[in-house]
């Protein structure tokens, strides 16, 4: 059950900042794929096929809806409703109604249009993320030039979201025991995700079979249809590269100028994906582990202590904590067990400047046995505030993940078998993200999608962003999604945390706002630090 979102770059960079539209990862987001753990023949894996260019007649009426905008309570922006077919197979069958933000574009010079952005997920606000970083924090000559515009996809947010449970059994489900010890304990995990799953097809109903990527993807171009645009000039984190490529696919000829950072792979099964998210999850904490250790206050090593040890030291924490949790001060009475930890280290995985934030909280916590530390990165992570309250983030994660491709297990025996892989994946996380693979067995709808290729032939170069240790959206997704792509452009950030763009590289942010404002792409083979 963790997210892969983007981490709300050039933000004050506390843990709460970074992960309120930031990534999840293994077992929900990466919920899609085969049960194959290779990533097969890519070529001979079918292409997304574009639609007509024509709109079809029953459609016209959402393409040609005028928005009307109104104030949203936040200084200097706007808000409007949306409406697009929930079944576009059966246009008439009723609507979806989503939400829509946007903040005028601020100079004087020529307007280039609108700029959408999507900070991941799937599940993140869109509009959240525009009110709370994109609208205000994007370059000031980015937003002089472009009305910054959002949309929650559907069952997100303010989109009709998605809902599975109440705060207290979310409470429940986040401390579920995902490295069962017994088959006592395996079945109580099972037990979760099924109970999780019943409760998304009790309380969203027919919701939950419409909201796929694709359809999500055909939603934006009914948007850039109602702000006036001939393209589609996008910014796409994590997750928000999947729905950006997507779009590229089904629509090339109104692909303007778009970028991907921080990419997803199309034709990879579920369980690859989360096999390699395992990989890249390790290659960040061994990155934390090299830094810790030269840390004063360090408190998995000190200087000389090697990474594979650091692992082995926190490793031996978790340990304790699933055998005996400890103290955490929370109004509710949680206490930190190791599913808590574990989502606390893995939230500070993100981002570097969270390493610090980390540190102190693995002291608390090992040291003085106070886990009120690793609560807070595990709470800011799951987007759970301090009355108990959760965003819809990891329903909605989930929900988009089950329906664009099948689980990665069928069963407990599936994730038996694959443990050894992921535990040589990542000694530390491995084995915990393996059962937290599981959920998308116990999903109420069938999915709709498949691994594929995305090659949008036709379309305006388009910018892949990739950084080399990247932890949710390993370097090799963005090497292989620029190579689908028949007018990518690979961008190379060497360096730590999720994401690159605005996070304080002038290589990377120059390269991409000189793209969005003249529409040049950065030359190739780029690489920056």
């Amino acid at each position: 059950m963790y997210l892969r979102r983007s981490s709300r770059p050039c933000r004050p960079r506390t843990v709460a900042a970074l992960l309120a539209a930031a990534a999840l990862l293994v077992s929900a987001c990466s919920s899609g794929g085969s049960a194959e753990t290779g990533t097969g023949d890519h070529a001979a894996q079918a292409a997304l096929a574009a639609l007509p260019q024509a709109t079809p007649s029953a459609l016209t009426p959402y393409y040609g809806q005028k928005l009307s905008w109104r104030s949203c309570g936040v200084p200097g922006f706007q808000c409007a409703t949306m409406k697009a077919p929930l079944d576009y197979a059966r246009p008439g069958a009723g609507d979806v109604r989503l939400a829509v933000a946007r903040k005028k574009a601020t100079g004087k010079g020529k307007p280039l249009g609108s700029l959408l952005v999507n900070p991941g997920g799937p599940g993140g606000s869109a509009v959240g993320y525009l009110q709370q970083y994109a609208g205000i924090g994007y370059p000031a000559s980015v937003r002089s030039r472009y009305d910054m515009v959002a949309v929650d996809p559907r069952g997100v947010a303010r989109s009709e979201p998605v809902e599975c449970l109440d705060g207290r059994q979310m409470d429940a489900y986040t401390q579920t025991d995902n490295t069962p010890d017994d088959s006592k304990e395996t079945s109580q995990l099972v037990a979760a995700d099924k109970k999780f799953a019943n409760g998304c097809g009790t309380r969203s109903g027919k919701l939950l079979q419409h909201v796929s990527t694709v359809e999500a993807a055909r939603d934006m171009d009914i948007l850039r249809s109602a702000l006036g645009d001939a393209k589609l000039t996008y910014v796409g984190a994590s997750y928000g590269t999947f729905l950006g490529a997507t779009y590229a696919g089904l629509f090339p000829n109104r692909v303007g100028r778009m970028v991907l950072d921080g990419a997803m792979d199309p034709t990879l099964t579920s369980r690859r994906m989360n096999l390699d998210q395992t990989a890249g999850f390790e290659t960040a904490f061994q990155s934390f582990a090299k830094d810790c250790v030269r840390q004063s206050d360090c408190p998995l090593g000190h200087k000389g202590t090697s990474p594979a040890q650091v692992g082995r030291n926190l490793s031996a924490f978790f340990k304790k904590l699933d055998a005996q949790p400890i103290p955490a001060g929370d109004a509710d009475g949680r206490k930190l067990g190791e599913a808590l930890a574990t989502t606390g280290v893995i939230a500070a995985m993100y981002d570097e400047s969270s390493w610090g934030q980390l540190r102190e909280g693995l002291t608390s916590a090992m040291k003085e046995h106070d886990g009120a530390g690793l609560l807070v990165l595990s709470d800011s992570y799951y987007e759970r505030d301090a009355g108990g309250r959760y965003s819809n983030l990891m329903a909605a994660n989930a929900a988009v993940n089950c329906l664009d491709l099948p689980g990665a297990f069928t069963g407990p025996g599936d994730v038996q078998k694959a443990l050894p892989a992921f535990e040589k994946a990542s000694p530390v996380f491995g084995e915990g993200l393996a059962w937290a693979s599981l959920n998308c067995a116990y999903w109420p709808v069938k999915p709709t999608g498949a691994p594929h290729r995305i090659e949008a032939k036709g379309a305006a170069p388009i910018v892949v962003v990739g950084t080399t240790r990247d932890p949710a959206t390993p370097y090799r997704w963005a090497q292989s999604l620029s190579r689908q792509l028949t007018s990518a452009r690979l961008l190379t950030y060497v360096g730590d945390g999720h994401t690159a763009y605005g996070r304080g590289s002038n290589c990377i942010d120059s390269a991409i706002d000189t793209y969005l404002l003249r529409g040049t792409p950065p030359t190739k083979g780029k690489r920056c630090s």
